[in-house]
């Protein structure tokens, strides 16, 4: 079905693929660097790197786009660096905070100074409602051979021949500001598409075996995945798409795809067609890894709690059930560390798994596609009047019109099944949550510990699993007991899309580019400037104030989504809610270490406000005594094995910051964009190459970093601390490759700071 190539390989032709060998041999007439620049990635990022150096790139991005849980923060901050006007097209949509029913009129708050910013800055401004951010990125942005950058992870939309990167909103800032997105030139792994999908299989069910065979091993982490293959041509526009969204989802960097005569058609039905370009890899391409995926093997998955990672097949599944529902439970072991009982053992009933919810929506299902499948699938069905229930949230207005059109809203309707509009809702607990012990079926992007919205401190615990929108269908039509929909005799009509952009014409607020002075922002009461921040100090006293084992930690752990969303727009309301589904006490450990800093910046003495610094102050003048007199810190960490899968909320970094985070200690990070968040806000992204078993430090210890300010400016790869306790032990920590913008922007001790001067 899926396999990886243990080193690179060539791709000749577009069809053969020759994998490397040791003894470095020369394949097409071309050396290996030479292939290395004939994909398709290679070619785009070149159009788009403005350093002169292919392996240093500074990127300049064509659009930007950010949704309603980001935007507010990303302008505030860019308004507090000195922005004046969006130097590029700039697209706010309101997909996120739809719903505004919590916490009083501080949703519609953000929508209505998301509309003034439009405005005055000259940018676009979707209304709830209308689109989920990716289809209306689809539908109105994406251009072949361009790059878009998201402040959302799921910002992807390779396979209409576009690189697109989702990040945290400061590097969103940095584009705003006429600066430049900088990394390293990414390795590019081809995935190679062979084969054509059996009916019944979606594209749900082939990103998943992706996701299963890359995520683990990390065989594409921070990497860009490049389409190829004969079985690219097998698949139409919708169904690439629905695989490309997905790919976050193996912690690469971006994605692209060779383009053809269907997102050729693509462009057309969009009214767009002058953005189509088509792309190909050049006759002998090097990748640095090869995934090769028989498409006609894939069978429908299901991706269990709590990863999109952990994949069966159904059939898996329905022949093993006992057995993989055991193996869940013991996963729940380590994901909620014991904090309620979990079982899904009564989710058997008659031999079968029982699930008691099916939802298609967002970015990923609810396309036109994945919905007509299901609406075949359910005519003349019914979902039953037990407690099973099914939703539907087409991903746009105009996907909805046309479903009312064609008739496939009424089979939907008739069957049993809600449709709602365009929400991210159900992604990320702000929607659709499911009950107590309830089991969940999803066509979306995530199934993380809690993030469908029920709260382990509240003892509520429910479950995850994702699935293509045919399959959901296909379960639904056997009123909740999990059914593959290859075992269903559907007819799938294929109906062909109209799309009515009159719809974003009469409802859209289009700039076209022009900025309007002259128009004020309009404040909501909870919208908050960000508190001032200090630079970094010549020595550092840390405090661990959380200490997390996890295989992984998410960015949903550190900053849970739903009703916490409801504060996106005041950093000092939202940081109240920092890990408190991971480590409840998080929030007032980190506030008391944080007395000593503000103590310090008011010309306080610290001692005076923590007391247990006292004797950690003496053990560290020991050996420094001139450590402390004006020229010392005092902040908070945390520790976690590899932090910041899932989401590119920046505010999982800078809700530490607000509360005085000044580090993470981590084995690794999961993500770019996490270590990029964590230093734009100012935090020292150290690694230790500790066990994580058997650390020198624990949580509640301190530790000392002489000459931190020092290190950073010389460029100090280790840095030399020391744990204090009873007796000071030495620990070295590691700063990873930084930049010198990344280093002056923690020397000054954030992002705004930096811009300030």
């Amino acid at each position: 079905m899926i396999k990886l190539y243990d080193g690179g390989a060539y791709l000749l032709h577009g069809t053969e693929i020759i994998a490397d060998t040791p003894d470095g041999k020369v394949h097409g007439g071309v050396t290996k660097e030479e292939a290395r620049r004939q994909t398709i990635a290679y070619g785009i990022l070149e159009e788009h790197n403005t350093s002169g150096n292919m392996e240093q790139l500074q990127i300049k991005f064509d659009k930007l786009t950010s949704h309603d849980i980001t935007f507010v923060g990303i302008i505030q901050t860019a308004r507090a660096s000195g922005l004046e006007k969006f130097p590029i097209p700039y697209v706010l949509t309101n997909c996120h905070n739809s719903l505004c029913a919590v916490g009083g009129t501080i949703n519609e708050d953000d929508h209505v100074f998301g509309l003034t910013c439009a405005k005055r800055y000259g940018g676009v401004y979707v209304p709830p409602h209308q689109a989920v951010i990716h289809q209306f990125a689809r539908e109105m942005l994406a251009g072949g051979g361009k790059m878009i950058l998201g402040s959302d992870s799921h910002t992807r939309y390779g396979a209409l021949g576009t690189m697109a990167v989702g990040e945290g909103g400061p590097e969103l800032v940095k584009q705003l500001l006429n600066k430049t997105y900088d990394i390293k030139m990414p390795e590019v792994v081809g995935v190679y598409l062979d084969g054509e999908p059996i009916k019944g299989v979606g594209p749900q069910d082939v990103a998943l075996a992706i996701i299963g065979a890359t995520f683990k091993n990390g065989y594409v982490n921070n990497k860009v995945m490049e389409f190829v293959g004969p079985g690219v041509e097998k698949l139409s526009a919708d169904f690439r798409i629905g695989i490309d969204v997905m790919t976050t989802e193996t912690t690469c960097l971006s994605s692209i795809w060779k383009t053809d005569e269907k997102i050729r058609e693509f462009y057309e039905i969009h009214g767009r067609e002058d953005e189509y370009c088509e792309l190909n890899p050049g006759d002998t391409a090097y990748y640095d890894g090869m995934v090769y995926v028989d498409l006609s093997k894939i069978r429908p998955m299901i991706a269990m709690p709590f990863h999109p990672s952990n994949v069966y097949t159904i059939e898996e599944i329905n022949a093993n059930l006992k057995d993989v529902l055991h193996d869940v439970e013991q996963r729940a072991v380590v994901s909620l560390e014991g904090a309620v009982e979990y079982s899904l053992q009564n989710k058997i009933v008659d031999g079968k798994l029982y699930v008691d919810q099916g939802i298609i929506a967002g970015c990923a299902g609810g396309g036109f596609e994945n919905i007509c499948a299901a609406a075949d699938i359910l005519r003349g069905k019914y979902i039953g009047a037990d407690e099973f229930t099914f939703s539907v949230y087409p991903a746009s207005m105009p996907i909805y019109m046309e479903l009312v059109k064609n008739g496939a809203a009424a089979d939907l309707m008739a069957a049993g099944t809600v449709i709602k509009t365009a929400f991210c809702g159900p992604c990320f607990g702000a929607g659709d949550t499911p009950a107590n012990n309830a089991f969940s079926i999803r066509h979306s992007t995530r199934n993380f510990p809690n993030r469908e919205g029920s709260k382990l401190q509240s003892g509520q615990i429910a479950s995850v699993a994702l699935m293509d929108a045919r399959s959901i269908a296909a379960t639904a039509a056997n009123q909740g007991f999990l059914t593959p929909a290859t075992e269903m005799d559907t007819e799938f009509t294929n109906p062909v899309y109209y799309f009515d952009k009159n719809i974003y014409a009469n409802r859209v607020f289009d700039s076209h580019g022009e900025a309007d002075p002259s128009v004020e922002i309009k404040f909501g009461p909870n919208i908050k400037d960000w508190p001032s921040m200090s630079a970094l100090p010549q020595n550092l006293i840390l405090k661990v104030v959380s200490e997390i084992h996890d295989p992984v930690t998410t960015t949903d752990e550190l900053i849970p989504s739903g009703e916490t969303s409801s504060y996106r727009s005041n950093p000092l309301g939202l940081a109240e809610f920092a890990l408190s589904r991971k480590d409840p006490a998080y929030v007032g450990r980190a506030k008391e270490v944080q007395k000593a800093q503000k103590a310090i910046e008011e010309g306080k003495c610290p001692l005076d406000v923590l007391e247990e610094l006292k004797p950690v102050m003496e053990k560290i003048q020991e050996t420094c005594p001139d450590a402390g007199k004006g020229n010392i810190g005092v902040g908070s960490a945390i520790f976690a094995v590899r932090p910041g899968d899932g989401s590119a909320r920046e505010q999982a970094a800078s809700c530490q910051k607000v509360l005085g985070g000044w580090a993470n200690i981590a084995n690794e990070y999961a993500t770019k964009r996490y270590r990029s968040n964590l230093i734009n806000w100012g935090m020292l992204p150290f690694i230790t190459e500790e066990d994580h078993t058997a650390l020198s430090f624990k949580n509640g210890d301190y530790i000392f970093i002489p000459d931190i300010r020092k290190a950073v400016e010389e460029k100090a790869s280790v840095v030399k601390a020391y744990v204090i306790t009873d007796e000071k032990r030495k620990m070295e920590l590691k700063l990873g490759d930084l930049t010198d913008a990344e280093r002056e922007i923690i020397l000054k001790g954030c992002l705004i700071n930096y811009y300030k001067g």
